[in-house]
């Protein structure tokens, strides 16, 4: 496969920071495990591509918290690569959001020592908000490849309960030390089971609305009671 063509600060054609910052992400991952999120990281990471420091520099202004969204952004765009639509056709909503959730941990796997470090830096006070936003993001981008069309309050329920899953998967991940991650493989099992009960949970509820104690129905009969 021929590269793109570049310029002598090493952008593509036509490349814009924020492509940059996605191309390089993993890069600056691989070297987080070592140096940390650090500009030490993002200048070995251009040395490595042949971009221009300062231009990577700038790409990266936002410090460990702009590499770290890059870098899950790319594993984002990495996971749909690994389980194309094709693929995920043919699958079960639960096998879809498993694969889904195990193409991640398959990219991640190279640098868990990167993820540590990087979840020590989204567990810092100032950081909890964009953090549960990642968590968000990466939950909304597996349930989407998954099919989902949802629009209503199911839309929220699915993302918040996945990212809350996914989060804790990768607690587990970074220090399963077992064969083929064994471990983390059970655990999520076990978690997408308890999804799987709570979706269906929802659908029988809403299913059954009309079954259901109404206080508006309640007060429209003591006002106008049948005859």
């Amino acid at each position: 496969m021929i590269a793109p063509p570049t310029s002598p600060t090493g952008l593509r054609d036509d490349e814009t920071l924020d492509d940059l910052r996605l191309r390089l992400a993993p890069l600056v991952a691989a070297n987080a495990a070592f140096d940390g999120w650090s500009k030490g990281a993002v200048a070995l990471a251009a040395d490595q591509a042949g971009v221009d420091r300062d231009i990577t520099e700038l790409a990266f202004d936002g410090g460990a918290m702009t590499m770290i969204d890059a870098w899950f952004a790319s594993v984002d765009v990495a996971m749909l690569e690994r389980v194309p639509p094709t693929q995920l056709a043919a699958m079960k909503i639960r096998e879809r959001i498993t694969a889904l959730v195990e193409a991640r941990l398959a990219i991640l796997a190279p640098h868990r020592e990167a993820l540590r470090r990087a979840q020590a830096v989204l567990a810092m006070p100032g950081h909890i908000k964009r953090a549960a936003w990642l968590g968000w993001r990466a939950a909304d981008a597996m349930w989407r490849a998954a099919g989902d069309t949802a629009v209503d309050y199911n839309h929220y329920t699915k993302r918040a309960t996945l990212g809350a899953v996914y989060a804790a998967t990768l607690l587990v991940f970074v220090n399963d030390e077992s064969e083929d991650h064994a471990e983390t493989r059970a655990f999520l099992s076990r978690r997408i089971e308890g999804i799987m009960r709570f979706e269906k949970a929802k659908a029988r509820l809403a299913a059954n609305a009309d079954r259901h104690f109404s206080v508006a129905r309640f007060a429209g009969r003591l006002r106008y009671p049948g005859r």
